[in-house]
C-alpha cells in the first residue's frame, strides 16, 4: 500500500521489510522540486524510522531540480530565494540527519538541485544512460557553499569544477568514474538492486547502523584531527555497542550461523 503526499507529487511506501521508500512523482515537471514536494519530504523524512531509506524518481526521470520555472517576473528574486534557499535546505537536511543510511536509486536525469538531493543519499545507484548535470553557469546562478562541498567531497576539486564551470551533463558511466554514484546498472534492473541493497541494509544492527552513520557524518564535519570533546563522543560511542543486546546476538548468531534478531538495545 502506498500514501500520496504533495498532491500525489512525492509517493511513500515500504517495498520491503524495514525498507521505507519515497518516489517522487511529478512528471508534467520533470521531477522538479516545488514547495509542496520540498516541505512534505522534510516532513515526512523526520519522522521516518525504517532501517533503510529509499529515494527514487518515476516515469524515466529522477528530479530536473528545483522548480524555476513558475517563477513570476515581478517577485522573481524574492520567490526563487525562497525556495532556493529555505525549502531545500530544510528537505535536504532533514535527508543529511535521517539516522539510518539512505540509498538514492537513480531510475532517470538527475540534474541541479535534484544532482544534490542524490549526493545528499549515502548510497547511489544509477542506471546506465541517464543525464547528471550541474547548469548554475547556464542559468546564472551562484551555488550554495554546502551544496559545493558536497561535490568537493565526492568528485574532488577538478571534477567539481568541470561540473559546474562548464556545466555539461555527463552520463551514468562517466559518473560513477568522478564520484558521483556508487553503482551502475541496467534500467531494467535498477529496481530490484536498490531494493535488495536497501533490505539488505535493513536487516543489519539498528544500533551498528545508525551508529556507524553518525561517526561517518561527524569525521566528514571536520577537517583533521577532531576536537578532543568530539573525539572522546566518537570514542564512547565505539566502546557503547560492546554493552549492548544486538553485539552480543550478532556474535552469537555468526558463531550458530543462523540469522540475528535485532532489538535494537
Amino acid at each position: 500500500m502506498s500514501t500520496d503526499l504533495a498532491s500525489g507529487k512525492l509517493v511513500l511506501d515500504e517495498p520491503r521489510d524495514g525498507v521505507t521508500r519515497l518516489r517522487i512523482a511529478n512528471p508534467a515537471r520533470r521531477g522538479a522540486l516545488d514547495h509542496e514536494i520540498l516541505d512534505a519530504l522534510a516532513d515526512t523524512v523526520a519522522a521516518l524510522d525504517a532501517r533503510c531509506l529509499l529515494i527514487t524518481g518515476s516515469e524515466g526521470m529522477f528530479s530536473a531540480g528545483y522548480d524555476l520555472g513558475n517563477l513570476d517576473g515581478r517577485e522573481f528574486e524574492e520567490q526563487a530565494e525562497r525556495l532556493v534557499a529555505h525549502p531545500f535546505h530544510d528537505a535536504l537536511e532533514a535527508l543529511g540527519d535521517y539516522p539510518f543510511p539512505v540509498i538514492g536509486a537513480l531510475n532517470g536525469h538527475a540534474i541541479g538541485g535534484g544532482l544534490e538531493l542524490a549526493l545528499t543519499c549515502d548510497i547511489r545507484v544509477a542506471a546506465r544512460g541517464i543525464k547528471l548535470g550541474m547548469p548554475p553557469a547556464k542559468l546564472g546562478l551562484i551555488y550554495s557553499h554546502t551544496g559545493l562541498r558536497k561535490f568537493l567531497e565526492l568528485c574532488g576539486p577538478a571534477h567539481t569544477a568541470e561540473l559546474f564551470y562548464v556545466g555539461r551533463n555527463v552520463d551514468a558511466d562517466r559518473g560513477r568514474e568522478i564520484g558521483l554514484v556508487s553503482h551502475v546498472v541496467e534500467q531494467e534492473d535498477l529496481e530490484a538492486r536498490a531494493l535488495d541493497m536497501a533490505e539488505e541494509i535493513a536487516a543489519n544492527a539498528p544500533l551498528s547502523l545508525a551508529g556507524n552513520k553518525r561517526i561517518l557524518s561527524t569525521l566528514r564535519a571536520y577537517e583533521g584531527a577532531l576536537p578532543e570533546d568530539v573525539e572522546q563522543e566518537m570514542v564512547e560511542l565505539r566502546e557503547s555497542c560492546f554493552q549492548t543486546e544486538d553485539f552480543r546476538e550478532g556474535v552469537r548468531a555468526f558463531a550458530e550461523k543462523r540469522a540475528p534478531e535485532w532489538n535494537g538495545r
